[in-house]
């Protein structure tokens, strides 16, 4: 089971203890980051630091991996549900229209972006917030990317932090491997 870095003993005791009472007859638990890591096959249990970040869908958790175990790591509750409320919310506020969240999600996959980019832009219908009735719109990549781009940062910045706390060694490393993103967030251009 995927546990997210710096959970307490009681927390991690807890997701455990879910997992035998659903019918696992064994149950293991691994730090998520960890688990993006074998995923994507990087050697973990080198003496190679490797920086992970797992985007989920609740959590995005930023870990420095090396010998095997989490050097370094970070967990925010800034991940792809917070980016889906923040494309709801621009489309609120910028042109008035009510969407639901699939909807919001739907164009954070076909549109968004964290870098400018080739242009890309999709259809989005909804509820007119002034008279009720249904309408569409056309929003855009960079629509999209200034609705993430609060969030996207306070990633960037947990990133950064746990950098500067890396010791300078596994540093070299990450300057040579760069940071692996992970998890269904990654696959946002």
């Amino acid at each position: 089971v995927g546990i997210p870095t710096g959970v307490t003993n009681v927390e991690a005791r807890a997701v455990y203890d879910a997992a035998r009472a659903a019918g696992a007859s064994q149950a293991y638990l691994i730090e998520e980051p960890v688990a993006g890591a074998l995923g994507v096959r990087l050697p973990i249990k080198d003496a190679i630091g490797t920086v992970v970040v797992d985007i989920g869908g609740g959590t995005t958790d930023i870990a420095v991996i090396a010998s095997g175990g989490v050097v370094r790591s970070k967990n925010l509750r800034i991940a792809g549900d917070k980016l889906n409320t923040d494309v709801l919310q621009f489309i609120r506020d910028e042109f008035k229209l009510i969407v639901g969240e699939k909807t919001a999600e739907a164009v954070k996959i076909a549109v968004g972006s964290a870098v400018p980019g080739n242009y890309m832009e999709t259809v989005v219908r909804g509820r007119d917030i002034l008279t009720g009735l249904p309408r569409e719109i056309i929003v855009t990549d960079a629509d999209i990317r200034e609705a993430m781009a609060n969030s996207i940062s306070k990633i960037i910045d947990a990133v950064a932090e746990v950098l500067e706390t890396t010791p300078p060694e596994i540093l070299a490393d990450v300057l040579e491997q760069g940071v692996v993103l992970v998890g269904g967030g990654a696959l946002i251009e």
